[in-house]
């Protein structure tokens, strides 16, 4: 009996003896994967942990090239909106330049425009008075003409009257020559102060009165102490008593001394001048 027991007890242990390496190497084996996931879980964190620098990194870098762009952007705006303030501010002081050389020339125009207009009215004004002053003179000296003369006898009258009749043109056009045609003057010239102040247009007389003489049958009067003499006949439409009542002048034109009626300005007679 005891026997028995013993080796019951025997087998038992055997059994146990080899059950439980069987055990644990099953254990062992159910616990590796569990090791591994938990090696592979605790891997992971330690993998993410060391590409969060670098992803970090890409970020900042990535947000310094979008700042960089951002900022080379703003700064090309800045210069693109300074330039075109700059061409503005040129265009607008070329503009006022422009506007304010119209306005001098305009100030200009205007200004030498009055300056034009206060000449052109002194020029008037003292071509009036001169104007006025010959007439006078023309007046005065008539009526000194009158005074020293104050009749003609019935005698020289009719002297004076035969000689103008003998040299009225009977065809103006075919009688009258001029200084060229006649080879040009070759008398007394008048000196030019005295020719201002007595001859040319604007000092008219009248032969009315003045000292009269028939040389080689040609009427010659003075006048201001000059002798003129008329070469050339006088036209046949001039009225009858011209020489008392026209007013005429003397005056020096085309390489010669004319004799001019104011009544008639379109012809002159060819005189000669002596003293």
């Amino acid at each position: 009996m005891n026997a028995i027991r013993i080796i019951g007890a025997a087998i038992l242990s055997l059994l146990l003896g080899v059950a439980v390496p069987a055990y644990s190497q099953q254990d062992e084996k159910q616990d590796h994967p569990a090791q591994q996931q938990s090696n592979h879980e605790q891997a992971k964190p330690e993998q993410q942990h060391a590409q969060q620098p670098q992803k970090q990194e890409q970020n900042k870098q990535t947000q310094q090239h979008a700042q960089q762009q951002k900022q080379e952007q703003n700064k090309q705006t800045q210069q693109r909106a300074q330039q075109q303030k700059q061409e503005q501010n040129k265009q607008t002081q070329q503009h006022a330049q422009q506007q304010q050389r119209q306005d001098e020339n305009k100030q200009q125009q205007h200004a030498q425009q009055q300056q034009k207009q206060e000449q052109n009215k002194q020029t008037q004004q003292r071509a009036q008075q001169q104007q006025r002053q010959n007439q006078n003179n023309r007046e005065q000296h008539a009526q000194q003409q009158r005074n020293d003369h104050p009749q003609r006898t019935q005698e020289r009258q009719r002297v004076q009257q035969s000689a103008w009749q003998e040299h009225r043109s009977q065809r103006w056009d075919s009688d009258h020559r001029n200084w060229q045609q006649r080879g040009g003057y070759n008398g007394y010239r008048i000196p030019d102060n005295r020719y201002r102040g007595y001859f040319g247009r604007d000092h008219e007389f009248r032969i009315y009165g003045l000292p009269f003489l028939v040389v080689g049958g040609y009427p010659r009067f003075q006048y201001e102490g000059y002798w003129i003499s008329l070469v050339d006949p006088w036209p046949e439409y001039w009225g009858n008593d011209w020489y008392d009542n026209d007013d005429v002048y003397v005056t020096y034109v085309d390489n010669g001394y004319y004799l001019y009626n104011r009544r008639y300005p379109n012809v002159g007679i060819a005189i000669s001048i002596s003293m």
